[in-house]
């Protein structure tokens, strides 16, 4: 694979890293709560009524209001670490999960679809008898949240918070014309089936970070964090999940939103661009604060760690 196709190839999968899987017919409700209800806790994991094992972390005093965080694409809790030890050291108790196929969680050949991611988070929710939760989901993770309220409500959630994240509706369709054609996430699974670590790399050291701009110096450990975090997630899930966060229509879920809301995105974002997320998000959710940041990038839970952390220390309080 040359330089000019790796730059290509990175760019499309960049792109449709997150958006969110064509929606199987949703359980009903009873059905989705009654799932979430049967997780048990088993050291450090939480088991799903499926047999899933979620690997989570559960820092910060047991007794500080709660944040649960969800991660994007091919990542796991691992990404959230900047955001979880600044509140976790201010008094709030931080929640994060490795999604399914991901980090230290089990690969299941199925259910790699968001109606399990969102069911999962609720099994994390109330497996660990969380109450009065201000959930934060970044790019796929904020189709995770989005879904979440969608099929499970509001009734342990008090605030919700999206990064630069994939709702609205990634996928183009008669109704959604400004999203990206199907033949983008085509090529994403051919590049993944073709040499998936390469292509993380490539993600990692360009459009993620911002690296790919003129003047940009890369940082090496953050490319390399990338890399590694995807290699650890399984090869069938993450190749599910360009489906998954690609296809999935969150509109419906978005307007379920009845908590305060934060949407927070960069308005350099080559992966998710803001115009047709986050501010469309914002529009579909009444009372939505939306913040913007001038130049950031898809990444910028790392490279504007501090602003985020204030902001969302700053959402927390109010």
């Amino acid at each position: 694979m040359n330089a000019m196709t790796r730059t290509f190839s990175a760019s499309l999968l960049a792109l449709a890293l997150q958006a969110g899987f064509a929606a199987h017919a949703a359980q009903p409700a009873a059905t989705a709560q009654s799932a979430a209800r049967t997780a048990t806790v088993d050291g450090d994991h939480v088991v799903t009524a499926d047999g899933v094992r979620l690997y989570y972390k559960d820092w910060g005093p047991k007794d500080g209001p709660v944040v649960t965080f969800s991660h994007g694409w091919p990542l796991n809790s691992d990404s959230w670490e900047s955001q979880m030890f600044f509140l976790a050291s201010r008094g709030y108790r931080v929640v994060a999960h490795d999604r399914r196929g991901h980090g230290r969680s089990s690969q299941p050949w199925d259910g790699n679809d968001m109606d399990h991611y969102a069911d999962d988070l609720a099994a994390v929710i109330d497996a660990l008898d969380l109450n009065d939760v201000t959930v934060v989901g970044f790019s796929t993770g904020g189709g995770e949240v989005a879904r979440y309220i969608g099929r499970h409500g509001t009734a342990r959630v008090k605030k919700a918070v999206l990064v630069a994240a994939v709702p609205p509706l990634m996928l183009q369709t008669d109704d959604n014309p400004g999203g990206l054609p199907i033949e983008v996430f085509d090529g994403l699974r051919k590049a993944s089936l073709e040499n998936r670590s390469q292509l993380y790399l490539d993600i990692a050291s360009g459009p993620f970070f911002g690296f790919n701009r003129p003047g940009a110096t890369p940082n090496q450990a953050l490319v390399q964090s990338f890399w590694v975090q995807g290699m650890q997630a399984g090869h069938k899930n993450t190749y599910d999940s360009i489906a998954a966060f690609s296809a999935t229509d969150f509109r419906e879920d978005l307007k379920k939103f009845d908590v305060p809301t934060l949407v927070v995105h960069g308005s350099d974002d080559q992966i998710v661009p803001v115009d047709t997320s986050a501010r469309a998000a914002a529009a579909l959710v009444d009372g939505a604060e939306l913040i913007v940041y001038p130049g950031a990038p898809h990444g910028l839970a790392d490279t504007h760690k501090d602003r985020l952390n204030q902001d969302l220390l700053d959402f927390l309080e109010k």
